[in-house]
């Protein structure tokens, strides 16, 4: 029996897209084509189905009522696709686990990890996905996501990891060159490395001053960086002071590739977090064990 009508498959995992992030542009970013690609989609499945589905403006554009009834019936219809593919595919990936984070914790964090996790599990291939553009935690397709949380998601299973401190950072030889890194009041006579993250729980300079209690001075000068890990890298260059998160500095304070300039530090209230889907299968037996060695590793760092 041929199933009718059926609308241009493509359109539908456009217009998907677009009607989650209700942007053709982000759209475009997860599905890796144009915006005028994602577009012209969506024109083609309105002209099949006859009748708009968005509302478009020149900022912005939001689902009309069919749009939105209609996205609620299509993305079930995905996400039932979806899980039927990763039940056929199973037996293929029954040792592969899935994690994704942020771009900073997976190269200063995670990554030096892996290879101890390997020696003990070299049965389990690792998957690691980085990605710091996560609008909606519970929509990631992995086993498990390791991320930073001023408040824990909602639908996830959400274990907290570990708190974090945040204090300036430089190499010696721009301390040696500009010891007025050492006085918060002085600080602004410094070269800023200034993150321009768009993740909604980085914290950065004039924030980091305020919780401390401190007027925040404005930098003669600044290079703004849109890039934990670069900003780091920055910072081990000698081209300014960094803002850096303890765990997310890898071993350069231990070797002395970076120092602490001041003593101050803030420690947050927000904590990074291994979130889980809430489904009704549980984890695979190779989930289990990465999330065990986790644990493990996390309490043996904390006794020691």
């Amino acid at each position: 029996m041929k199933l009718q009508p059926l609308p241009p498959l493509n359109s539908l995992v456009a217009f998907e897209a677009a009607a989650r992030h209700l942007s053709f542009t982000v759209a475009a970013r997860e599905l890796n084509v144009t915006q005028g690609a994602v577009s012209r989609q969506i024109r083609l499945l309105e002209d099949y189905l006859g009748t708009a589905l968005f509302v478009r403006t020149t900022r912005e554009i939001n689902l009309t009522s069919t749009g939105s009834q209609y996205y609620e019936s299509v993305r079930d219809t995905l996400q039932q696709i979806a899980r039927a593919t990763a039940g056929v595919r199973h037996w293929q990936g029954a040792q592969q686990v899935t994690v994704v984070t942020s771009t900073a914790m997976a190269s200063l964090w995670l990554l030096p990890l892996v290879s101890e996790f390997q020696r003990q599990h070299e049965e389990i291939d690792l998957r690691i996905i980085a990605t710091d553009q996560v609008e909606d935690f519970s929509r990631l397709d992995c086993d498990l996501a390791l991320y930073y949380c001023s408040t824990p998601p909602k639908n996830m299973k959400v274990t907290a990891l570990f708190n974090e401190e945040i204090f300036p950072v430089c190499s010696p030889a721009y301390l040696s060159q500009h010891p007025e890194a050492g006085n918060l009041e002085q600080l602004g006579a410094c070269t800023w490395l200034w993150l321009e993250d768009q993740h909604r729980d980085w914290i950065g300079w004039k924030e980091w001053f305020q919780r401390l209690g401190h007027p925040a001075p404005e930098p003669r000068r600044r290079i703004n960086i849109n890039n934990y890990s670069m900003l780091i890298q920055s910072a081990l260059a000698g081209q300014g002071i960094a803002l850096a998160w303890t765990r997310l500095l890898g071993d350069h304070l231990q070797t002395g590739n970076l120092v602490r300039p001041t003593s101050a530090i803030l420690c947050t209230d927000a904590q990074f977090c291994l979130l889980e889907p809430l489904g009704q299968v549980p984890n695979r037996q190779s989930v289990n064990r990465f999330r065990e060695w986790l644990m493990a590793h996390l309490a043996q760092t904390e006794d020691a």
